[in-house]
């Protein structure tokens, strides 16, 4: 099992590129409009995961 330092890490890699996703999907709305669907799928995968991810940590955290 990764450290915590290590999830939390991850957590905060997820929150970045969920932002960057999302901040391209709307640039690329009206141009690419497939485009920009696939971005919002791919920013909703790592929404999922980041949450399970934030939940492990809680769990980690509550241990210690």
């Amino acid at each position: 099992m990764p450290s915590l330092a290590q999830m939390t890490g991850s957590l905060h890699i997820h929150n970045f590129y969920i932002g960057k996703l999302k901040a391209k999907q709307e640039q690329l709305f009206d141009s690419d409009p497939e485009l920009a669907m696939l971005l919002d799928n791919v920013a909703a995968v790592l929404s999922e995961h980041a949450v399970v991810l934030a939940d492990d940590i809680a769990e980690v955290e509550y241990k210690e």
